[in-house]
């Protein structure tokens, strides 16, 4: 019986796992824990334990744990929606970013590491700015200007603001479709769809941004250029971290950079790998649906990803509040989590192996309705 049952017998649906949600927040202190561990143990492989956790501890309790497929009942939804509680905790994920951030910066810069040692606490303090990516996802999709500003600002880290535009402007317009630089494609590797999502990502909200100026009348060299804006954070924040650290932390911050935005890219290529909206008559695509997302219902991966994984929900409802994420049954499946997905993808003939058969029976066996990789469906 799920938990939606147990808390809605007598009518009075609660959220059962209202304060689980503040376990996202730990994630941010990843570099911290890294730093922790190893003075507390001496042993150097914690250097890396913020990849040891994601992609070890997390995936092991998906497992343990299972899956959750509970929908808040939709009379519920309103007042989820307007609890301020859920706002506030995303809100403090914000300056404990900050907080690990600075800390691992400082500690890279200034302990005399052993490169191998260095390399790990700039990964571990990747995969907490690339989930900080996820934060600044939830923060940018809603219309409260402070939102968006703390979205850019939790976007610095990794100097990747553009995704504030694209993401927005861009991937939710296009989803799925051979035109979208963050679909990925049937038969494509992460590695090869790595470099054109990052370079088409650039180019698009580079364009996106260049065309609503436009309209205003104002150049794209403006300071009211979301690029410039959210770019001109991250020059702030390196730059200040250089002036006070030192040239000795730029490898550090470029690593945990490459490594946290690819985490970003990768979460992509798993979310719709395959799958295609089709084309109507009139020449323009259907509208995206459940159908045009992978899902996952892992129930720890949801909770440190704030229901991320319930993507389909997310793109018909793009303002929709983690906590009200639903499920749909006709959603297709990831055999995973998203943290065990990312292992697979990293690995291309696993992921093919796994991943090529689900999205072949997704379509009945008719290909020619996938988003393929071209010249892959003249082989």
């Amino acid at each position: 019986m799920n938990t939606a049952t147990l808390n809605n017998r007598d009518g009075d649906w609660r959220d059962s796992r209202r304060y689980w949600w503040l376990l996202s927040i730990l994630t941010m202190l990843l570099p911290v824990g890294a730093v922790q561990m190893v003075l507390l143990t001496g042993w150097p492989v914690m250097w890396w334990f913020g990849f040891l956790f994601v992609f070890g501890v997390i995936p092991l309790f998906d497992v343990l744990l299972g899956e959750d497929t509970a929908n808040p009942p939709e009379e519920s939804v309103p007042e989820l929606e307007r609890d301020r509680y859920y706002r506030w905790a995303v809100y403090v994920s914000v300056p404990l970013l900050y907080a690990g951030f600075l800390y691992a910066a400082w500690v890279a810069a200034t302990w005399g590491l052993a490169w191998y040692s260095y390399l790990g606490l700039a990964v571990s303090t990747g995969c907490a700015t690339g989930i900080a990516i996820n934060t600044a996802h939830e923060l940018g999709h809603k219309p409260d200007r402070m939102e968006k500003w703390l979205a850019k600002v939790a976007l610095a880290p990794v100097f990747y603001g553009h995704f504030y535009v694209e993401h927005n402007r861009g991937h939710h317009v296009r989803v799925s479709t051979p035109e979208d630089p963050a679909s990925s494609r049937f038969g494509e590797t992460f590695w090869a769809f790595l470099p054109r999502t990052v370079i088409g990502s650039l180019r698009s909200a580079w364009h996106l941004e260049k065309q609503r100026l436009a309209r205003q009348g104002k150049p794209v060299w403006s300071p009211a250029n979301d690029n410039l804006r959210a770019w001109a954070l991250s020059v702030l924040l390196w730059g200040a971290l250089v002036a006070w650290l030192g040239w000795a932390v730029l490898p550090f911050l470029v690593i945990q950079s490459v490594f946290g935005f690819q985490l970003l890219e990768v979460v992509n290529y798993l979310e719709h790998y395959g799958l295609r909206r089709q084309k109507k008559a009139n020449g323009r695509y259907e509208r995206c649906r459940p159908e045009h997302s992978w899902n996952s219902n892992r129930r720890v991966t949801n909770i440190f990803l704030y229901q991320l994984q319930r993507h389909s929900d997310h793109h018909a409802y793009p303002t929709r509040s983690y906590q009200s994420l639903r499920h749909f049954d006709e959603s297709p499946q990831l055999p995973g989590g998203y943290a065990s997905m990312i292992l697979l993808a990293w690995v291309p003939p696993l992921w093919f192996r796994v991943m090529n058969p689900r999205v072949a029976a997704h379509y009945g066996g008719d290909l020619s309705r996938a988003n393929i990789k071209p010249g892959l469906d003249r082989d």
